[in-house]
């Protein structure tokens, strides 16, 4: 329950958090940065890692002038990029077994088949559109591979997606991040940040128990 509290509390106040590893890491947080959305795209088993909110609160500290925009970006893009190209090489060395794992608590079998459903509808769109959408974020590439979509065209749409996710987050952060509601309130953006990004997913659910209902 302590290890719980902790994220959530890291999560809520990640300007905190972040503003302090920027100042006790200086250039290294860029590296720490790299690791965290490298990790939270690269592993199907660490979808819990903070994406979007990290994304807008980094860029509204580089606003500050503890981190130069461009190097940001490009820090951030490169691992969105790359960490999607291990999770697609996963789902292709794993294949269709990991349909008929049991679930854990690491592995979230119902987000993997949800994520292929939506696969299956929209193709090579799901690896922009799930940029944007949690667990699908992370499972995407990963049945990408699953389903053996070519390399060239996964690299375009998982170039486009990366680009798109961080650059928007982050320069929205960069730009409006330290608007004095913005900075006051900024607790409750994070949260609206969740909430908003979460609202796909929940709908999905919804017309999911529709459906068999």
């Amino acid at each position: 329950m302590e290890i719980i509290a902790t994220f959530i509390d890291i999560v809520l106040h990640l300007d905190k958090h972040l503003a302090l590893l920027v100042q006790q890491y200086g250039v290294w947080i860029y590296a720490i940065l790299f690791a965290i959305i490298f990790s939270e795209t690269g592993f199907v088993v660490t979808p819990f890692l903070p994406g979007d909110s990290l994304l807008f609160v980094a860029g509204a500290l580089a606003a500050l002038g503890g981190m130069d925009i461009t190097i940001l970006l490009a820090t951030l893009a490169a691992a969105a990029t790359l960490g999607n190209m291990l999770n697609y090489q996963i789902g292709r060395f794993l294949g269709p077994k990991v349909f008929h794992w049991e679930g854990s608590r690491l592995f979230n079998k119902e987000a993997l088949q949800k994520t292929h459903a939506f696969y299956e509808k929209h193709g090579g769109k799901t690896l922009v559109i799930s940029r944007f959408l949690p667990l699908f974020r992370t499972f995407a590439p990963f049945v990408a591979g699953i389903g053996a979509m070519s390399y060239p065209r996964f690299t375009f749409f998982n170039l486009i997606g990366a680009t798109a996710w961080v650059f928007s987050l982050t320069l929205a952060g960069y730009f409006f991040g330290n608007l004095p509601w913005v900075q006051s309130n900024l607790t409750a953006v994070i949260l609206g940040i969740i909430a908003v990004s979460m609202v796909p997913v929940v709908v999905g659910w919804l017309q999911q128990r529709r459906a068999r209902a």
